[in-house]
């Protein structure tokens, strides 16, 4: 197989000539036609409108336990009631003390704990110990009690009671407790028929500790985890192997923390909706479609389709790209777009982002069968999903160690006459930003793929294509100024002079601030005009220039869920 010499990859390719670095240079600069392309929605929202940024948080064991307790120290407080209830409580209403608080308010004392299924005697209060319950069972001057398990007779000291005033003999509770901790209970109940009272967890711990003190770590492990699972402000990091965190996230206004992405400390990051990779601009129901065609083995069933190299439009040889652009140029010297395979010119003004529905080489149109045109659908978005998936692997590999070694010279060089060029942080903030527009650019396709024509239904037909319009406008823009952005950092981390530097420095700036107010107006597209068509109500997480929030760390003796009792309660 031919190999191809792809231009823009300086790490494995030599300088051209002359005449060459002439074109290369024309093509690298950023022009005023190239700033045109940004219309009014491209362009970054003002200030004022940005909306707020969720905050993330990174709860740690130690953090979450501390966390926990100062929650049901709130509620054993508020509500008079002992540990056990509190969390009962807790849990009945996901962990939020925001409820609690309001539906104490509403409801009253009584009300909500009946609500939330918590047995508590009249005469009995938190500071009481289970006397009062034992007194219940026993008649005066009795020293044995009979157990309605096992129907043995115990001393006091082998027996205990709840709250509820049901005794058993300490075997038969132990035994009893190890069963539903191995069955996954995270509440125990009372064992007495019908009686739904929740067993005191001090009572709980001492008799397994004695027996099962396995057992007994599982159920502190449940009781510590319950809060992440029940709350929907907190999840478990998806890292594999487990971190050991939980994120928190804080809203940030119109209820973005649904649907926020988040950074762990781990390194892992995903969406908080679905608990998957992050995604935007795709919504989760149509990404968690696409991963699940792609891992099911359709895309098995469909490998004709995606060919592992492109033919050369002028002599049919096969190409093999190796960089990060697409630009790519074959042997004999054709230019082409390796996204399409079509031929270009030097200054790679092209752009093929729209799926068309055409069959045959020259844009001739061949009658195609409804699997077929499905198959070519497929093909489209599916091979432009997995190039700019390369490409992102390419120009964070390859790329980014030689911005490092360039933006270590910068600081190094002396001679450089700005002082702003001789700045090390440019080429590396203008790296973040192509790597983040290479993240975006393969999940709009999945996004476009179920969209436009793929089985998501929309409400208005007219509205759609208009907005189809809008949005493959501006991908299309997207694609080609991250091509060329691409191009630009290959080329100013050759060695160059001073001006080039200079040079270098204004295109890699300009082009991205054009490619970040693409990406906002892109996302705007989405969520301002063509998630409000489909019938089904998704959302996608916001954008944000840097990518997802970083999740910081949680600050001690905090709510893990957020809620702080407000100013106004008593």
């Amino acid at each position: 197989m031919d190999g191809s010499d792809d231009e823009c990859c300086y790490y494995y390719d030599a300088v051209d000539s002359d005449g060459d670095e002439e074109e290369e240079e024309e093509i690298i600069m950023l022009d005023e036609d190239d700033v045109g392309l940004l219309d009014g929605a491209a362009l970054p929202p003002p200030e004022e409108e940005v909306e707020h940024r969720a905050i993330c948080w990174a709860i740690t064991k130690e953090s979450l336990a501390a966390a926990q307790e100062q929650d049901l120290s709130m509620v054993m407080n508020l509500v008079n009631v002992e540990r056990h209830n509190a969390r009962a409580l807790l849990a009945h209403h996901r962990w939020k003390m925001e409820r609690i608080y309001d539906r104490l308010d509403m409801m009253g004392r009584d009300a909500l704990l009946r609500d939330a299924g918590v047995v508590v005697l009249p005469e009995k209060s938190s500071s009481s110990g289970s006397s009062m319950a034992m007194a219940k069972t026993n008649p005066p001057g009795s020293v044995a009690v009979t157990c309605n398990v096992c129907f043995e007779e115990y001393p006091l000291g082998s027996v205990s009671a709840m709250d509820c005033g049901h005794c058993f003999c300490n075997d038969c509770w132990t035994e009893y407790f190890a069963a539903a901790v191995s069955d996954g209970s995270k509440q125990m109940r009372c064992m007495e028929v019908k009686c739904t009272a929740i067993c005191d967890e001090a009572v709980v711990r001492l008799l397994l500790h004695g027996k099962h003190p396995g057992a007994a770590a599982r159920l502190d492990r449940r009781l510590l985890e319950a809060c992440v699972e029940a709350s929907d402000a907190v999840r478990w990091c998806p890292s594999a192997p487990h971190c050991g965190r939980a994120i928190r996230v804080d809203g940030g206004g119109g209820g973005e923390e649904r649907y926020a992405e988040v950074s762990c400390p781990c390194g892992a990051v995903f969406c908080f909706r679905c608990g998957g990779g992050a995604h935007s601009p795709c919504p989760c129901p149509m990404w968690d479609k696409w991963g699940a065609m792609r891992g099911g083995g359709e895309v098995d069933n469909l490998k004709w389709i995606v060919a592992n190299t492109k033919s050369c439009p002028k002599c049919s040889k096969p190409i093999e790209k190796n960089g990060g652009c697409n630009h790519v140029t074959c042997t004999c010297g054709q230019h082409l777009c390796y996204a399409c395979g079509a031929a270009t010119g030097t200054l790679y003004m092209h752009i093929c982002n729209r799926y068309k529905e055409e069959g045959g080489g020259g844009g001739v149109k061949v009658e195609m069968t409804a699997g077929g045109r499905q198959r070519l659908r497929f093909m489209h978005y599916y091979e432009r999903f997995e190039i700019h998936t390369e490409s992102y692997k390419e120009e964070q590999g390859k790329l980014g160690p030689a911005i490092d070694a360039l933006a270590r010279r910068l600081e190094a060089d002396a001679t450089l006459p700005w002082s702003g060029t001789r700045d090390a942080r440019w080429p590396s903030a203008a790296h973040r930003r192509l790597l983040r527009c290479r993240q975006v650019l393969p999940r709009s396709y999945v996004l476009a793929y179920y969209m436009f024509g793929g089985g998501a239904a929309t409400r208005r037909e007219r509205e759609e294509a208009a907005a189809q319009n809008r949005f493959e406008d501006l991908q299309g823009q997207l694609e080609h100024h991250v091509e060329v952005l691409s191009r630009t950092l290959a080329a100013a981390a050759r060695p160059a002079d001073a001006a080039e530097v200079v040079k270098a420095k204004r295109d890699a700036d300009n082009l991205a601030r054009v490619v970040e107010g693409l990406c906002a107006g892109m996302y705007r597209c989405v969520q301002d005009e063509l998630l409000p068509l489909l019938v089904e109500p998704m959302n996608i997480a916001a954008y944000h220039p840097d990518g997802p929030a970083m999740a910081k760390e949680f600050p001690p003796a905090t709510s893990v869920t957020g809620g702080a009792p407000p100013a106004t309660r008593h």
